[in-house]
């Protein structure tokens, strides 16, 4: 994909304000939208041109982009630019919805005659700055294609997953998975802690045998053996509770309506909205081993 393209990047705050500010870093023209006026002063300084609405951005690109909080939102603001969008725009939504939704976009989309790619992320903050996530695309091989040179200049891998809402599935599935995995680890060191076993000795045996896993070996929920964590910075979120449970939620929504039987999932969305009830809103969700611990 030429970087002569004009590409609108609308919803610019922890995550797509990083992910837009890589793509000006690759060369790439990038005009951005938010409703925070903070968020697009912050974009502004890293190189984006600001737009006064989302239809000003989008009206003059040949690529949009979307990182928005819900589903409902990205509905909203597709429906409000698909009106003005060039033909033969790219639309690529990025933010972590419900599949119901994205099926949804994916039609409007369609409707006026229009590429879409549902490409939810994973890596946190982080993985945004650092240009390293993950994209987990749902589309037709074409929207893929069209869209990979811009991802990759934001992530380090990029899969397709299948057709429309594939993508949101993906990561439906793999932050079940993570939020079930990090309570298994949290609830493992809770107990070694009452066993009198150091951190660091649980940390050698399990990250190398058979409890090896992401929220053990790089996510850490104990300070000290994986320094980067979250647990050493007071659980100063890289990846806030309130978007766990979010996700977890989505889960639940998607395992009823494919009548799916997800017991860990749904105890797992259990325990993070009590966590989330004990005031941990501005915390990491791996800060959930001290309600474990208690």
């Amino acid at each position: 994909m030429s970087k002569t393209l004009s590409i609108a990047f609308i919803g610019l705050g922890n995550m797509g304000g990083p992910m837009a500010a890589n793509l000006v870093k690759a060369g790439f023209q990038v005009t951005g939208f938010d409703l925070s006026a903070s968020h697009l002063d912050q974009a502004k300084a890293q190189g984006v041109a600001p737009a006064s609405s989302a239809q000003a951005a989008a009206k003059v690109a040949d690529v949009v982009i979307t990182m928005l909080p819900a589903g409902k939102h990205v509905l909203s603001v597709w429906q409000d630019i698909l009106s003005t969008t060039k033909p033969g725009a790219l639309l690529i939504d990025c933010s972590t919805i419900d599949v119901e939704s994205a099926h949804a976009a994916h039609r409007l989309a369609t409707e006026h005659g229009l590429t879409a790619l549902d490409a939810p992320v994973s890596g946190g903050v982080g993985g945004a700055q650092g240009a390293t996530l993950t994209f987990m695309c749902g589309g037709t091989e074409l929207a893929f294609s069209m869209a990979k040179p811009l991802l990759e200049a934001m992530g380090k891998k990029i899969v397709h997953c299948g057709e429309a809402g594939a993508g949101q599935a993906a990561k439906i599935c793999n932050n079940m998975i993570l939020g079930i995995s990090m309570i298994a680890v949290c609830e493992g060191f809770a107990l070694a802690e009452k066993l009198g076993l150091s951190h660091q000795a649980l940390f050698d045996v399990a990250s190398t045998s058979s409890g090896q896993c992401w929220s053990l070996t790089t996510y850490c929920p104990v300070p000290g053996p994986v320094p980067t964590s979250p647990a050493n910075r007071d659980y100063q979120p890289g990846f806030a509770t309130p978007l766990m449970l979010k996700d977890l939620l989505l889960s639940q929504d998607a395992a009823h309506s494919a009548g799916a039987q997800t017991p860990l999932g749904a105890r797992a969305t259990e325990l993070y909205q009590r966590y989330l009830e004990t005031g941990a809103s501005e915390k990491d969700f791996s800060g959930i081993i001290s309600m474990l611990r208690s």
